[in-house]
């Protein structure tokens, strides 16, 4: 019935894994700093060395200790407490990342996995040094986990399509604003009852989820200008590279890797260009030559 029935679980796991995008990158990055920072420690726990890793990359609540450690704010967000928080959370982020990536680039969720994070992390730590019930634990608090850059993939979407229907266990259809509104209340409700910090960071994600998209719907791309930075940045590696090359050589030379990735990186800017077009204004928004650009690509094999 389906072309791929015949294979197996661990192939198909082995081929996403193998796929240079951006989704399986994120969980792939994910395991492995989870399985290092458990060897880590494990190691200094032979050696008697009373010390936990994850406390080194996670982000601190107190200003003071942020100060000394200001990594943490990026890093927190691909830890994991234990085995069941990391699979969980992988999860839900291949789940929505699916879905994300129906209607966005590689590149947006990267960048909302990543502010998300950090939006995620910011309302933790203003939280914990604002309201006084915290005044007494705030030295001694961390945050870690992917869960607000997870939220905030899942609030960009059901933000943008909130009508798109999931199929949950024991639940059954349900369109994804409910499921998200569902989510944010229950992480509202739970800051006084468990993980306080936790829930906070994932109403950070959620906010900087929904912000994205309202923007974005009003024909702003809070990403646009990293877009650029990103493809500048390699237009410049690019033009260095074959400059050198045409001094050194005046034989025709097979592209390297890095001017490869160079320019399907260029390729890909001008796509997600032509997509957040259709995605503001429609498929007749598009010029002739954007059409013929949107066309060629989806014929490339």
């Amino acid at each position: 019935m389906y072309p791929y029935s015949n294979v197996s679980f661990f192939d198909r796991l082995r081929a996403f894994f193998e796929q240079r995008n951006t989704l399986p990158r994120l969980i792939m990055i994910n395991i492995l700093v989870f399985l290092c920072i458990k060897i880590i420690n494990v190691i200094l726990w032979l050696s008697n060395v009373q010390f936990d890793l994850s406390l080194f990359f996670a982000v601190p609540a107190s200003l003071s200790q942020l100060l000394k450690q200001p990594w943490g704010i990026f890093t927190y967000m691909f830890l994991h407490a234990s085995f069941f928080h990391l699979f969980f959370n992988m999860i839900v982020l291949y789940i929505f990342g699916e879905i994300f990536l129906q209607y966005f680039s590689q590149r947006k969720l990267m960048s909302t996995y990543i502010f998300g994070g950090l939006a995620g992390g910011l309302f933790y730590i203003l939280a914990y040094n604002l309201f006084p019930v915290f005044e007494k634990i705030n030295e001694i608090s961390y945050a870690l986990g992917a869960s607000a850059s997870i939220l905030a993939i899942l609030i960009v979407i059901a933000t943008y399509v909130p009508d798109y229907r999931i199929n949950l266990l024991f639940i059954g259809p349900i369109k994804l604003k409910y499921f998200a509104i569902a989510i944010v209340i229950i992480d509202i409700l739970s800051i006084p009852i468990e993980n306080t910090g936790g829930h906070i960071a994932h109403l950070g994600g959620a906010f900087w989820g929904f912000l994205y998209i309202w923007l974005f719907q009003r024909g702003i791309d809070m990403y646009a200008p990293f877009n650029k930075f990103y493809l500048n940045s390699k237009k410049k590696n690019t033009h260095f590279r074959t400059h050198k090359t045409a001094k050194t050589s005046t034989s025709k030379r097979p592209v390297s890797d890095e001017d490869y990735n160079a320019q399907r990186a260029e390729k890909e800017y001008v796509i997600d260009k032509i997509l957040d077009k259709i995605a503001q204004g429609g498929y007749d928004s598009l010029s002739s030559k954007e059409k013929e650009i949107l066309f060629k690509s989806s014929n490339r094999k």
